[in-house]
């Protein structure tokens, strides 16, 4: 694991050196590498939240600018007005046919898989597959992003998005395009080359393509800067790099502090402020203060698809990183496998609607929601049902609750991490508590884990709530009436309810003696 060596190590150090930073000279108060800066731009984004679509749960790695533009055009319509703003083209944008090669008659790992071919001594069988400039910066393939051609990158397209009133995003791997290593193309900048800077055979477990960045050497913080200066030329708003962290299907080996810290500093370097997302996961909780000190998300999960244990599994994991919620930086659910998935069966299992059920997808939403994890839709948005958009996306009161809420927390989980051994699983259920800064009102999620209806609630002591609150539905947008001491309501299996209560002006406060009977000893 390689050693935390940057000032990012912890919040509270980045708020001492900020601190400090105030007696600077003013050639250090000009220096795009001071501790002022990196902390003022890691702040100037995701200050709630980010929403938004990305495309890897449709497309893959196969999206191309046509469709990419429909999306667009959809999210500019139907989701801008309720607050969903970044549009972001996932992995491997620089190959013309990324997994062209993997056909479902004759495949490696997955059909689609965007390995690339190799000759003997590891270099590129298609050069092709790898554009990029002379100094070894990928450029987006012009067969799919014919707006791209003659240099022109990006810009074109994010152009288009902002003029949507929309926010433009890439995926990015860490480090180095292989290609690039066996071109040994020169650092800009500097009198290094690719071969200096770069750790030979060190890529992902489930990608080949790149080569990590040794951040240790001379010319490594350099050419990070380099990309994300043509990232800002083209004017890009969200960065999701992957392979920093975690698994994704291959076994665990790093937390990639070196290079999370150039990103960091490359995104401050470059003036622009952009929204940094960490992938893959689970997350280490042990680098939590890292994770907050240089980036505004990161993913708590493995891959999340549309399954019952996926989502089993979110209970636990945003259970436990809820303390680390907020300002600026927010753990990250992953994206929102809803509606028309894995097109042409890519890149995960058959094409198909979302295997989720409807209550599942009120649980999904539900949870997200409390715990303000960023929401980004997967699908495929102009074949999914509108209806299911509609229902789930453009529900301005939950969306409020996830954009606006604080002291977000689980109030009780009884599941298989938490019940004891023989517990029966029609009896799991979960409940979540959060506060709305502008009214005082409190919301409460009910979750219902089990295979069966059954009643699902609280008791106010729990919170330490007393008095009388109105209850509002916020999935039905109606009261329901009002509750004094505890709530409870039916709910169907896998199902949720979210709740906003509004405390009855006048109600006492005095406590309620419980009327269940209650032994007076430990027995």
């Amino acid at each position: 694991m390689q050693k935390l060596t940057s000032i990012f190590a912890t919040t509270a150090v980045v708020t001492a050196l900020l601190a400090s930073g105030c007696a600077s000279t003013d050639s250090q108060n000009k220096s795009a590498t001071n501790s002022e800066t990196n902390k003022s731009l890691l702040l100037e984004v995701a200050q709630k939240p980010p929403m938004g679509w990305n495309s890897f749960d449709a497309w893959g790695s196969r999206i191309n600018e046509a469709d990419f533009r429909q999306t667009v055009d959809f999210m500019a319509e139907n989701l801008q007005p309720h607050g969903w703003e970044y549009a972001v083209i996932d992995y491997i944008w620089w190959n013309p046919a990324p997994g062209a090669h993997n056909t479902k008659e004759n495949y490696r790992r997955r059909p689609g898989h965007p390995n690339v071919l190799l000759n003997a001594d590891g270099s590129l069988k298609n050069p092709a597959e790898a554009p990029m400039d002379k100094y070894g910066r990928l450029q987006p393939a012009v067969e799919r992003f014919p707006s791209a051609a003659n240099g022109k990158g990006f810009k074109p397209l994010a152009d288009y998005v902002h003029s949507k009133g929309l926010k433009f995003g890439i995926h990015i791997m860490r480090g180095m395009h292989r290609h690039a290593w066996y071109l040994n193309t020169p650092v800009m900048g500097t009198d290094k080359t690719a071969r200096d800077i770069a750790k030979y055979n060190d890529h992902a477990g489930w990608l080949n393509n790149m080569f990590g960045i040794e951040y240790r050497a001379e010319g490594a913080q350099e050419f990070y800067d380099s990309i994300f200066k043509q990232y800002a030329e083209w004017g890009v708003d969200y960065i999701k790099a992957d392979d920093m962290m975690g698994q994704c299907g291959a076994p665990f080996h790093s937390y990639y502090a070196g290079e999370i810290e150039m990103m960091r500093k490359a995104i401050d370097n470059s003036g622009r402020p952009m929204v940094l997302s960490l992938s893959c996961g689970e997350a280490p909780i042990a680098h939590a203060k890292h994770l907050q000190a240089t980036s505004n998300m990161w993913r708590v999960s493995a891959d999340f698809w549309d399954r019952w244990d996926d989502l089993k599994r979110s209970f636990q994991l945003l259970d436990k990183w809820s303390p680390f919620i907020g300002d600026g930086t927010w753990p990250d659910a992953d994206m929102i496998p809803f509606g028309r998935l894995s097109l042409d069966d890519r890149p995960h299992g058959k094409e198909r609607m979302s295997k989720f059920t409807t209550d599942e997808k009120y649980t999904l939403m539900t949870l997200f929601t409390m715990a303000r994890s960023p929401l980004m839709i997967g699908a495929e948005l102009n074949t999914t049902p509108i209806d299911e958009i509609k229902t789930f996306f453009t529900n301005d009161e939950v969306l409020y609750v996830n954009q606006n809420s604080t002291n977000n927390r689980q109030i009780i989980r009884y599941d298989e991490e938490t019940a004891k051994k023989g517990a029966k699983e029609n009896d799991f259920y979960a409940a979540w508590y959060a506060e709305d800064p502008a009214t005082g009102d409190v919301f409460i999620a009910l979750f219902n884990l089990g295979n069966e209806v059954k009643s699902v609630g609280f008791n106010f002591d729990m919170e330490d709530m007393r008095g009388t609150y109105k209850v509002r539905d916020l999935w039905a947008k109606k009261d329901i009436g009002t509750a004094k001491g505890k709530f409870a309501q039916n709910l169907p299996p896998h199902g949720a309810g979210l709740y906003r209560f509004s405390k009855v002006a006048g109600s006492s406060d005095a406590w309620i003696i419980p009327t269940e009977e209650k032994a007076h000893d430990n027995q």
